[in-house]
């Protein structure tokens, strides 16, 4: 399900942001920069400082994880299941691995989101959909080059 393509975008992401639903059915989107894909079906991410996307996890598993490459604009949305994975669990050290390199020392992971995915889909901007015979991704990186001043 999370295969080499959805992998690659996943690693160059920058941030990826996880949605989530409280108990009154409020929702929140959190961004969250210290994310990795773990194997074919789970995703990990650090929860630094997200007290609102944990407690939410633990009233409602159900999410939705997305990551897109801002210049080419293009991406991936994962739904799926979360649990928190606490550091006393016997399994942090399993669920966090991929995590612990790109934390560092300067950014203490208080527990693991770890999302069982579900369904995969691609994001796409609307360019791509409405004028396909003149959006390419070198298009849409030059476009967002000079929106960004880059």
């Amino acid at each position: 399900m999370l295969d080499h393509q959805v992998q690659s975008l996943a690693s160059s992401s920058v941030l990826c942001w996880v949605a989530t639903v409280d108990a009154a059915g409020q929702p929140n989107v959190s961004p969250k920069e210290i994310f990795a894909i773990f194997d074919q079906t789970h995703l990990v991410v650090a929860n630094i400082a997200s007290p609102t996307t944990a407690r939410n996890i633990e009233c409602n598993p159900h999410v939705c994880i997305s990551f897109i490459d801002v210049f080419v604009q293009k991406g991936f949305k994962v739904k799926g299941t979360a649990r928190n994975v606490g550091k006393n669990a016997p399994d942090f050290s399993i669920w966090s691995a991929p995590l612990h390199d790109k934390a560092g020392p300067r950014f203490k992971i208080q527990n693991v989101i770890v999302i069982q995915s579900l369904e995969v889909e691609s994001i796409l901007a609307p360019s791509y959909r409405l004028y396909p015979d003149e959006t390419t991704e070198e298009s849409q990186m030059a476009s967002a080059m000079r929106t960004y001043g880059v």
